[in-house]
């Protein structure tokens, strides 16, 4: 269930394009939040037929050139396009964040849904399991799975999934364990209704706007993770483009060559900042209570 199908069944709209203006329209946040997220996500996919050269092509002779006509961004320190470079980083961070989301809400859905409606040792089992991978620092985290598996893209999006499922299984949890003594929840069970259908019906409903929420904003936190595992050296491997692995390659230079770091440090910084906006939005706009408050 997307966040405009939602908006479509929680909030009365009769259309998904009818959720989405007035999404848009609710705040000037929210209009700069969809332009920048939307924008991302075009250049994900569009960028390779945007790029000026290709990202891994060296030219030695126009190694640490300034922003120019030639380069618009500069290149580095093998004579590489920044522009192509940092398109190219986009569709790495975006594929990476939504392979680790999916296998992460995937997984800590449904071990949530299982702790929530089973209870007694299966619940107290999953949430000891889960308060393990909660007492580690979630970089730290990243950084050991990532390393004692090695350093490639599929291990990037491994190591982060191990640190973002177990946040999704207790908020599901969470939000299972109030609805199951919710009056429609327990008038289901006297109707004869059985467990899958009560999950099915009731709990996935009411659990998908909150995970959508959280999702929308755990894309930037899951760019940022990928870039900083790529920064340690633990991430992508070169001649991949990646924000981090740059920003790394771009420390012995940042004194001559200031667009070098510069640039793709704006790239991720304006992502981040997009989906944080985005997610915030979200939870204003299809949250009842905030809505009344702020007059929509």
């Amino acid at each position: 269930m997307t966040v405009a199908d939602i908006a479509v069944e929680r909030l009365g709209f009769r259309s998904r394009g009818r959720a989405f203006s007035e999404f848009f329209n609710a705040s000037w946040s929210n209009r700069i939040a969809v332009l920048i997220v939307g924008l991302v996500i075009v250049l994900a996919i569009v960028g390779p037929l945007l790029e000026p050269s290709r990202p891994d092509a060296i030219s030695l002779t126009a190694r640490l050139k300034p922003p120019s006509a030639a380069h618009l961004l500069g290149t580095d320190q093998l004579g590489r396009d920044l522009l192509s470079r940092i398109l190219d980083g986009t569709r790495v961070s975006m594929l990476a964040a939504s392979v680790v989301l999916v296998a992460a809400i995937a997984t800590g859905t449904v071990a949530g849904l299982i702790a929530g409606v089973a209870g007694g040792w299966v619940d107290e089992a999953i949430m000891r399991l889960t308060d393990l991978f909660l007492s580690f620092p979630a970089l730290i985290l990243a950084a050991a799975v990532a390393a004692a598996v090695g350093p490639s893209l599929v291990n990037t999006m491994l190591a982060l999934s191990t640190v973002f499922w177990p946040w999704y299984a207790r908020l599901v949890r969470g939000q299972v364990l109030t609805l199951r003594e919710r009056e429609f929840v327990l008038a289901s069970r006297l109707a004869g209704a059985g467990t899958w259908q009560i999950i099915r019906r009731h709990m996935l409903r009411n659990v998908a706007p909150i995970v959508a929420i959280q999702g929308t904003i755990d894309v930037g936190y899951a760019i940022l993770l990928t870039s900083s595992l790529s920064f340690l050296g633990l991430g992508v491997r070169p001649p991949q483009a990646e924000w981090g692995s740059m920003a790394a390659d771009a420390i012995a230079y940042i004194q001559e060559s200031w667009w070098y770091p510069t640039f793709p440090g704006i790239a991720l910084a304006i992502t981040v900042f997009g989906f944080n906006l985005l997610g915030d939005g979200l939870r204003d706009w299809l949250d009842p209570r905030r809505r009344t408050r702020i007059g929509l």
